[in-house]
């Protein structure tokens, strides 16, 4: 009978470590991604034109047209250079890399 009381405490302790360990990976790992995909979402959405963006390749340009039916956007990447890309290739604004990096 003593031995069956020490199993279900193990069992039991092992089950609280797990949920543990699941909120700590999920407060540290999966929130914080979570929320920088709202971010970029967000950002996404609300690209107008002459914002300075870089693309999920790295590229760095400036948006000249956003077609919103086939959600295309057309960055100028250097004077008479312009590329046409999926908006959601559009990651970041540029300026924000652009000042810290003077």
């Amino acid at each position: 009978m003593l031995l069956q009381a020490q199993g279900g405490g193990s069992m039991t302790s092992f089950l609280i470590m797990m949920i543990a360990i699941f909120a700590i990976m999920w407060l540290f790992m999966i929130r914080p991604q979570q929320k920088r995909q709202k971010e970029i979402r967000n950002f996404q959405n609300s690209l107008t034109e002459g914002t300075n963006v870089v693309t999920a390749g790295g590229i760095y340009g400036t948006v000249k047209k956003i077609d919103m039916e086939k959600n295309i956007v057309e960055v100028e990447i250097s004077r008479g250079v312009t590329i046409r890309i999926d908006r959601s290739s559009v990651f970041a604004d540029a300026s924000a890399f652009q000042n810290t990096q003077k």
